[in-house]
């Protein structure tokens, strides 16, 4: 996979988000009970922490280096999700849309930053990459449909 592909992989699956939210009201998108008791807004507030880690974390990783473990900083990724989460509770939903998008913007731009290299093969660049976005996005587009599905907004 080159660059081009692992975009438009990246792109596919963030439009696929996207249409899982798109024409809801704000009493939908921040409606307990898409994945547990995250809303439609927490899924999002997720996918930028993710995001987020990536840009954390992938220059590091294109330069040789490991980034530390979930377990040793946070105590596991369970408990890393529930402190970004307590973090952005209070974040109105306007500010969690534009968090979304002014971060995905930046990883994208990024990814056309770094040497081509990087993409040729599976790197553990392209396996965080992997985690962080494009097999993530997916788990959590389905569960919006899902929820969209049982509370008749599908």
């Amino acid at each position: 996979m080159d660059r081009q592909q692992l975009l438009q992989r990246l792109d596919k699956g963030w439009r696929a988000l996207k249409e899982s939210y798109a024409g809801l009201s704000e009493a939908q998108l921040t409606e307990p009970g898409v994945m547990g008791e995250w809303s439609v807004r927490d899924n999002l507030v997720h996918i930028t922490t993710w995001e987020e880690e990536a840009l954390k974390h992938l220059p590091h990783i294109a330069q040789g280096g490991r980034p530390p473990r979930y377990s040793a900083l946070y105590g596991g990724i369970d408990a890393f999700n529930a402190q970004r989460m307590a973090q952005r509770r209070d974040l109105a939903l306007g500010a969690v849309l534009h968090q979304l998008d002014e971060t995905h913007d930046r990883l994208v731009a990024y990814l056309q930053s770094v040497p081509d290299d990087l993409f040729a093969a599976e790197t553990r660049f392209r396996r965080r990459l992997r985690l962080d976005t494009y097999s993530h996005y997916p788990l959590h587009t389905q569960a919006i449909w899902a929820w969209r599905s049982r509370v008749g907004l599908a």
